[in-house]
């Protein structure tokens, strides 16, 4: 695993893990590495600290756990949940106030709310990073 420390030109920094460099750079190279918070995938690496792997250190090693792997359903209700308490819920008005945002009408911050499948479509077309959230059974709409 190959861990990157990466910024956009707008400096928001974020980490970006990849197979190896060779795989970063042939995704970087077709388009598919983007800022999470603004989507540009115009990008620069920053300088992180170096992992080294120097063997066991411990005299004793620790006693082994079995690991449990949570299921993909617990992961991606995770997700929705930390997606949820780190964005604002606009409702219907989702894709008027995220052109707001993008135009910079409108405070740069994390939005959630209802689209069309039409606005969610001109949203990108309009180069406007927004990502569906999945409606998880019983906790009702994923807005």
């Amino acid at each position: 695993m190959w861990v990157a420390e990466l910024a956009c030109l707008h400096g928001h920094d974020f980490e970006g893990w990849f197979g190896s460099r060779e795989d970063f750079e042939a995704q970087r190279g077709r388009g598919l590495v983007q800022c999470p918070t603004c989507g540009s995938a115009q990008l620069q690496r920053r300088l992180s600290a170096p992992r080294l792997n120097l063997g066991a250190v411990a005299a004793e090693p620790a006693p082994a756990q079995p690991a449990v792997a949570p299921s993909p359903e617990t992961l991606l209700r995770e997700l929705v949940a930390a997606v949820r308490a780190a964005s604002e819920d606009v409702g219907v008005g989702f894709a008027a106030e995220a052109r707001r945002i993008h135009q910079g009408r409108a405070p740069e911050r994390a939005i959630r709310g209802q689209a069309t499948a039409d606005e969610f479509v001109a949203l990108q077309d309009e180069g406007i990073a927004v990502w569906p959230l999945p409606a998880l059974g019983s906790d009702g709409p994923a807005h």
